[in-house]
């Protein structure tokens, strides 16, 4: 329900600021201007959808090799002791754990088109164990909820932006997303551990979030030592040789298990283009929502009296003009992306604000985009506190990144 709630209020609150500007202000074009960003919102959800087809195909039918050829199961295996712990509920040895497993590797390593069908796949195979087909259970919350803080240890992608906009050390902003992201994550764990009763302190967990902090400050020594030009060649050779290797690991263990490799990977294919098409009107409904939000200016009134309020207490209002990648984040991809690459290019990427508009960007997910998507991928309606938990932890990222950043760069041309 927490989801309706928010989809409603952003079209309400949209037409309130709509009819405050026509008016007061004598603005007559705004509702025109919300008007069509309906039509583009339904067209950006539709043509999303559509793009994601050929990936759920490529991965979905890859998906089904590794299953068959039981790669998914050795993986489930792997991370039984860590995920019986944060999913009590999944059998032992399920293929739904090899799949979160991956889906998780995929996102730390930000292999984003790896992550997203596979994490396709994850959702559908919890929805077999689900026996409520149209309610989150509580390995789903706790999966969308790690997925929606966005933990990923190599931002790749956002290092690319900062060297396309003329950054001395593209890679400067590495530790601070470093640091951000793993705060949502660890806030995203928590909060749904407190509402599912699980005990964090148990030896298999900290153990994990031991190993994690290991390999997080053995990639910080490394990225430390290495120039800004090898951290972007290595960081990228290493992510794709890492994917074409799972590829081949697929296929080999398929033709090994004297699978039809080939049929294998068609009746995968098939449930991808399924799955792509059922979550065209989720996609469409969660667009359609935010860009009445932004097009009819509640958005910009949001930071202004944000600004406002923080000169008016005295507090340094420099990290202000970053909120608008803040706040879109949990919304839209795409929009916040926008966003950080508008703020680089007004600003300056090394400039406080551009640093800080890429470490909001690499330290949460989009949180209303991957409800959409991975819940309506099997036609879940009562998330139940997914929402709150997911915000929660983007709050947790965003004040963590606005943190990390002033002490990191507050200063810096």
């Amino acid at each position: 329900m927490t989801l309706n709630y928010i989809w409603i209020g952003f079209i309400i609150v949209a037409f309130v600021v709509a009819l405050c500007k026509l008016i007061l202000l004598g603005d007559t074009e705004i509702f025109t201007q919300i008007t069509l960003s309906t039509f583009d919102s339904a067209k950006l959800g539709f043509e999303i959808s559509i793009g994601l087809t050929g990936v759920l195909c490529l991965w979905l039918g890859l998906m089904k090799i590794g299953e068959k050829a039981g790669l998914v199961g050795l993986f489930a295996r792997l991370a039984s002791p860590v995920f019986s712990k944060l999913f009590p509920e999944l059998p032992k040895s399920h293929p739904a754990t090899g799949s979160i497993f991956m889906n998780f590797s995929a996102n730390m390593l930000g292999l984003d088109n790896a992550a997203t069908p596979i994490g396709l796949q994850a959702m559908q195979q919890l929805q077999e164990l689900n026996p409520h087909r149209d309610r989150a259970s509580n390995s789903m919350i706790m999966f969308l909820c790690i997925n929606a803080s966005g933990l990923t240890l190599v931002p790749i992608t956002i290092m690319m932006y900062r060297a396309q906009f003329g950054a001395a050390n593209p890679a400067d902003v590495f530790l601070p997303i470093l640091l951000s992201t793993v705060t949502a994550t660890l806030v995203a764990i928590v909060s749904v551990c407190i509402m599912q009763k699980i005990n964090i302190f148990q030896r298999n967990l900290l153990l994990f979030f031991g190993a994690t902090a290991v390999f997080a400050g053995g990639l910080m020594w490394i990225f430390h030592y290495m120039s800004k030009e090898d951290v972007a060649l290595y960081s990228t050779l290493f992510a794709n040789i890492l994917l074409f290797t799972i590829i081949c690991g697929f296929l080999i263990a398929g033709f090994v298990k004297r699978l039809n490799v080939y049929d294998t990977f068609i009746e995968g294919a098939k449930e991808g283009f399924q799955t792509a098409i059922k979550i065209i009107p989720y996609l469409v409904a969660i667009f359609l929502a935010i860009g009445v939000f932004r097009a009819s200016g509640a958005m910009d009134f949001f930071i202004d009296g944000v600004r406002v309020f923080v000169v008016a207490i005295g507090w340094d209002a420099g990290f202000v003009e970053a909120l608008p990648t803040m706040l879109m984040k949990p919304l839209s991809g795409s929009s916040s992306r926008g966003m950080m690459l508008d703020a680089m290019n007004t600003y300056g990427a090394d400039s406080f604000v551009g640093r800080l508009s890429c470490v909001v960007q690499g330290s949460v997910d989009t949180t209303f985009y991957v409800a959409a998507l991975y819940y309506g991928s099997v036609a879940i309606r009562n998330m139940r506190y997914t929402i709150p938990c997911a915000l929660l932890a983007d709050l947790a990222g965003s004040v963590a990144a606005v943190i990390v950043t002033y002490l990191f760069f507050f200063g810096a041309s």
